[in-house]
This record gives structure tokens, sequence and C-alpha cells, in this order.
């Protein structure tokens, strides 16, 4: 559950102007600023499109939740135990596909509805920090943002967690404010909702509980009255030691729901993880904001530097004039808290990644895309005309669509191809064989049911699922040789032999390279390269082996 703004800071003292459409449209009235509203509800409407366009094919993780999703309920437990995901997704994808399907599109759509909602949702954490300038500029920031609109567009559960993480601060807020056992019970179900669906929320609820622990037990001890009256919320009212202690209790109450579930997440924590990455490294904030903020395009870079200026500006800059902006080293409240859940959560997450051994990529950090985006819409009040406002707006508008759109047309996997050319060519009863077993989710997902006998290395076990247990001694015990030899004996001399591989995978060195070897040193066997690696996100390669 996300802080994304910080329920107890006033806004500036010009926040009485916040809500004033004049001072998001650039001052102007009349067929001007009509004009301008008409261009955000079109950019806002674009950005809903992109959340269900594009035309890639599933990619290994993709095509490995459909598959775990479309287990019988009772029986996904078993199957995340080998995968290393907690199941809240899981199960809400299970029955989005009883009702819409299996197609690419339907099982997509799901990740795109959360995205969608998450759009209100952020105009509402956006307004509760500074009114309608932070409201719709979040908004903005978020509807354009490459990194929303790639995951938005999978069938993972990176949307649901940005969504659960708005939820969250909302939540936050109504019970430091009124802390009724509806607004308890909405932290707790918020906070459980997290961690059944991404593990990283254990730092984020981490961090966002001893924020709630220092107010308790702390800053009234250090402050005066007077001090904690400027740590009041939006609304003017301090937070309460006793708020924020009942806050803290729903957190726990949410935390305690995940007893059930804690056996399979040590065995997970043992078993389980993803041996090609390394924990994070100290230069984990820089790199999350890289990728969050726009990836590595032009459009991306220019969507990277508005959003890192702005959240600066929310964090240190005070706006003096229209055209002047004083720094502040102190920090300036209202982006305070944002930073601090921020960088506790990415520092924390940093730690427990080496502590855990356990890797890290850029989306596991989701948990915090939505603080950034918002720490960034924070920024625009420090930008007094309105003018300039909507330029830096516009630039980051600009830049957010000319890196989102690729992802209409961009394959992300090049088991399109490698089942094209089977479909063509591959002869019924054809042995088809992956290594590693990672690429056989993708192909197998496009390939007849029953056509083909497939099996994967290194387990020898069928291609619609990846056994991670112990998965780094697995792969170092098998022999590439025995299972080239296992291959001819599934054709009986008579078969085809497809191999569909890829190099470079961790922890397989070039095993794969060997089983092709072997193959191809047989006396018994011709062979074709048909297909070479492409530049795909998962790429792979095809080789074909008939008996002479």
């Amino acid at each position: 559950m996300a802080l994304a703004g910080n329920p107890v800071y006033a806004p500036e003292k010009k926040a009485s102007h916040d809500n004033d459409d004049s001072r998001i449209y650039g001052g102007e009235s009349g067929l001007l600023a009509v004009v301008l509203k008409a261009l955000v509800l079109l950019v806002v409407a674009f950005a809903v499109v992109l959340r269900f366009w594009t035309r890639s094919d599933l990619w290994l993780d993709e095509a490995l939740t459909v598959n775990i999703a479309h287990l019988p309920v009772s029986q996904i437990p078993a199957a995340l135990r080998r995968d290393g995901a907690p199941p809240l997704f899981y199960v809400l994808l299970h029955y989005w596909m009883d009702i819409f399907g299996t197609s690419d599109m339907a099982v997509r759509s799901l990740a795109g509805v959360f995205g969608v909602a998450t759009l209100p949702v952020a105009w509402l954490c956006g307004r509760h920090i500074g009114g309608r300038v932070v409201a719709w500029g979040a908004v903005l920031l978020l509807a354009v943002s490459p990194f929303a609109i790639y995951y938005d567009t999978e069938a993972r559960m990176y949307s649901l967690v940005v969504l659960l993480t708005g939820l969250g601060y909302l939540a936050l807020r109504r019970v430091l404010i009124k802390p009724t056992a509806y607004n308890f019970v909405a932290v707790a179900l918020v906070s459980a909702a997290l961690l059944y669906t991404h593990y990283w929320a254990l730092y984020l609820l981490g961090v966002v509980g001893l924020w709630l622990i220092y107010h308790a037990f702390i800053a009234g001890r250090i402050f005066s009255d007077r001090d904690i009256r400027h740590s009041s919320d939006p609304e003017g009212k301090a937070i309460e030691p006793k708020n924020a202690m009942v806050a803290m209790g729903a957190i726990v109450v949410g935390a305690l729901t995940f007893i059930p579930w804690l056996p399979i997440f040590i065995f997970q924590a043992h078993h389980t993880g993803t041996p090609w990455i390394h924990p994070a490294g100290p230069q984990i904030l820089v790199h999350v904001l890289g990728v969050m903020g726009g990836g590595g395009s032009f459009g991306g870079r220019l969507l990277f530097v508005v959003l890192t200026l702005l959240a600066f500006l929310a964090l240190f800059g005070v706006a003096t004039s229209k055209y002047h902006i004083d720094i502040d080293v102190r920090t300036r409240p209202r982006g305070r808290a944002i930073a601090v859940i921020i960088i506790g959560t990415l520092l924390v997450g940093l730690v427990g990644g080496y502590i855990s051994n356990s890797g890290f990529v850029s989306r596991y950090a989701s948990v915090v895309f939505l603080p950034i985006i918002l720490l960034g819409a924070a920024g625009l009040l420090t930008l007094s005309d309105s003018r300039i406002r909507n330029t830096v707006l516009s630039l980051a508008v600009i830049g957010g669509l000319a890196a989102s759109i690729p992802n209409i047309t961009t394959n992300r996997t090049q088991a399109g191809e490698v089942a094209g050319v089977l479909a063509k060519e591959g002869k019924p009863g054809a042995v088809v064989a992956y290594c590693p077993d990672q690429l056989g989710p993708a192909v197998n997902r496009l390939l007849p049911p029953s056509r083909y006998q497939q099996i994967t290395f290194p387990r020898g076990t069928g291609p619609e699922f990846v056994d991670w247990i112990n998965y780094t001694q697995v792969v170092s015990a098998a022999s590439p040789a025995v299972f080239a030899n296992h291959l001819y004996e599934l054709s009986h001399g008579r078969s085809q032999i497809w191999v569909v591989w890829a190099p470079g995978y961790l922890p397989f060195g070039d095993r794969c390279q060997q089983i092709i070897q072997y193959l191809q040193d047989s006396p018994r066997l011709e062979w074709r390269q048909v297909l070479t690696t492409g530049p795909f996100f998962e790429g792979m390669g095809l080789f074909r082996f008939t008996p002479k």
C-alpha cells in the first residue's frame, strides 16, 4: 500500500488556487480553454486504447501465467509453489478467462482494465496532494507512461500492483483522518491484497509501517505542537498518534491474512528463484527512475528528463514568483513523504535482496511506480506560470506517446515465427525439444494440441510449465548427451526432431549448443538451421533434424 503522497502535510500557500481550471489550462478562457480540455481528454482516451492494443504474442512469463491460471483453482497453489509468485492475480485471471476466454486479447485485457481503473484513482490521489493541477498532471503522466502501457498490455500482475498502491494511499489517508471501522478494514484489505499480489509489497508495507510508528511514537516527542501543525494533512488536521496506531494495526491485520500462504512463501524463498538475475545494486534508484521514466528511446529519455525534473522540484523547489524557483535543501513537506516511501522501499528492497540473495528486475519496483508519478505531478505546483507548466506537460505527453506507440507492433517473442515454421514444415508426431525449457510455454501456446511430441531440457517434462525448484542444481546435473540420445529414441529413427533453443540463458552455459552438436554429429541425421535468434525480447532459433 503506497503512501503516494503525505497525508499529513498541508498544501503550499497557493494551494487554494489549485482547483482553478484556469491554472491548468494556461489561464485562458473561452475557445482556447475548451480546446485545451479537449486535447487532454483526447490524450487520455488514446492512452486508454493503447492499454488494449498490442500485436505481440505472449512471451514466457505471460504464457506461463495463463497456463497456471487455467488450472483448477485448487491446483493453483501447488503450481505456484514451483513458480515463486503469490496467487491473487492468478485466481482473478482464472475467473476472468472463464468469462472472456483464453485469446491473447482476452487474457491481457484484465491487466488493461486494472490500468484504466488506476487513472481515476491517480486523479483522486493527486487531488488530495495538490488539487486539480496535481490530479490532472498525475493522470496525464500515468496515461502516457511507457512503463504503465507496457504492463497494462501484459498478462501479469504488475498493473494490479499499481492499482492497489493507489487504493492503499486513499485508504490510508482516510483512516489517518477518521479511524472508523470501515476505513480500518479498507487498509487491511488493500494490505492483504498487495501481499497476495507481489512479494515486494513486504518492503513497501514495512516502510509505511515504520513511517506510521514514527508518527505514533516519535514525532510528537521531537517536535513542538506548532511543528506538528505544520505536518498536517491537506485538510489541515494534524496526525493524531492514536490514528497512526490504528493505521498500523490495520496493516498488521492485513499482514496476518498472509499466514496461510506463509509455508509456500518460505518454500519458494528457499527453492525457487531467477538464477539469471542478481540482487539490486546501489544504483537501484537511478535504474528504476530510468526504466519507469520511459526507457531508452528518444521519447522515453524526454519523458525521463521531465519526470525527474518535476520530482526534483516537488522535493526541493519553492516557487517565489512567476519565473523564479528557490531550492530548499531541507526538502519541502509536499514531496518529502512521497520521496521517503519511494527511496525507503527501494533501499529496504536492496538490503532484502542481498540478505535473501534474491534477484531484482525493475518491474518488481512497480510498488513505487505510482508514487513516482505522483511525486512528478506534485512538482507542477512549483511552476507558477501556467504556460510553462503546460509546455512541460506537453513535452512529457509527446515523449511518453512516442515511446509507447511502438508497443503496438513490437513483438516481445520470436515464438510466432517458430510456430509458423513448425505449422508449415513439421510433420505430425515430430519431436519438438526446447532448450532452455523457458522457451516452451510461448511456443506451445501457438501449436496445435497433441500434434507433436514436446519435451524440455533439463527436466524432460512438457512445455506448458517451468519448474523453478532448485533450478540451478537441476540444470547443472542434466546431461546434454543423454538428452540428445533421448530425442532420437523418441523419434524412433523415423520422425523429425526440432530443437527450439536460445543462447545466453543462465545457468545453462553452452548446454543447449551441446545438445545441438550431439545431434549434428550423429551419422543417422541430416540437419538444417531453419531460424536464427532474432532481435526480440525473447529471441529463439530453430534446428531441424531428419533421418537419413
